[in-house]
């Protein structure tokens, strides 16, 4: 099934959570029991992000340093199908333009065809820690839509090359989604721009939206509105996530580019060590999902990543 037919099928609210690959060397066991303990509730679908390779300094026998590119968290596709079989309900893999060629897409795009995993989440991605904007990866692409546009030709049947392959039925096709941003992408020039480009997505293909993260429920009644009027009609899944350290207040605004409410601030400001901002964290998240439900949100988006213990106090909550 679809995301969307997932989400439609539902006759209470839902939610989806997000996964991080575990750290090259790491076994897949710490993964596996923090989803664990959060099936008993039930999500619809699991999110597992990809990761680009970065070039890191490594020192040489003879007392040099040497520049290499190594990604730290790899397997996307192995943990999504390990996901899909272990817990029988879809796996969702990012698939980045950030650090990849579209050979290596196509590669990666007939690996998950293989597997019978055809829900995606087509996402540019972020810049490398060394370049200060975002530079496309040597053939590869500069923006999701060019991203898009690949998939697109994958499900019509077209290699890059022009080798013609045959995918026969729907449901041998990727359905994907792609991102939306409450408050604005920190590159876009303005929002109406940002709206602009986002019905562009959907116009070519894209079947739901997910939001970045935001700690303001108004932010997304807000650009849920926005989008409606701007003609855009498909899903448009809210992104919430537990803060859990006084570091965040400072972190999450310069990385993801979201406001934090003052309000939030100020609780987390008062707190005196993580573990009493990561009870506020789970208080505010808790609020923000029963404000979604009770304002007809069908399904809410977990970004869960490491933070599986403040997800299921959460869910113990509210659901």
């Amino acid at each position: 099934m679809t995301i969307p037919e997932i989400i439609a099928g539902r006759t209470t609210p839902g939610f989806s959570i997000e996964v991080l690959p575990p750290l090259k060397g790491k076994g897949i066991g710490a993964l596996f029991s923090g989803i664990d303990s959060l099936m008993e509730f039930g999500p619809s679908y699991i999110n597992i992000t990809t990761h680009r390779s970065e070039l890191v300094y490594k020192s040489t026998p003879d007392g040099l340093y040497q520049r290499v590119s190594e990604r730290a968290r790899p397997g996307t596709v192995a943990v999504a199908a390990a996901i899909q079989q272990r817990y029988g309900i879809p796996a969702v893999p990012h698939m980045i333009c950030s650090g990849f060629s579209k050979l290596e897409t196509e590669y990666a795009l007939i690996d998950l065809n293989f597997l019978g995993i055809n829900n995606l989440l087509l996402l540019r991605g972020d810049k490398a820690k060394h370049e200060s904007r975002f530079t496309p990866t040597e053939n590869g692409h500069a923006h999701a839509s060019e991203l898009q546009g690949q998939v697109n030709d994958f499900n019509r049947g077209v290699f890059l090359d022009g080798t013609l392959m045959d995918i026969t039925g729907d449901d041998n096709k990727f359905s994907y989604g792609v991102a939306g941003y409450p408050e604005k992408h920190d590159e876009a020039p303005n929002p109406e721009m940002d709206i602009l480009w986002l019905k562009h997505k959907v116009d070519s293909g894209a079947s739901y939206i997910v939001t970045q993260m935001f700690f303001d429920n108004e932010r997304y009644f807000d650009f849920v509105n926005r989008c409606r009027q701007a003609g855009i009609n498909v899903p448009i899944i809210p992104g919430i996530k537990p803060i859990v350290s006084r570091g965040q207040l400072t972190i999450l605004p310069k990385v993801f580019h979201v406001d934090i409410p003052s309000d939030l601030a100020r609780e987390l400001m008062a707190c005196k060590d993580d573990d009493a901002a990561k009870q506020v964290g789970v208080e505010w998240c808790s609020q923000q999902l029963r404000d979604l439900y009770a304002n007809g949100v069908p399904s809410v988006h977990i970004y869960s990543l490491n933070a599986t213990r403040s997800v299921k106090k959460i869910l113990t909550d509210v659901l």
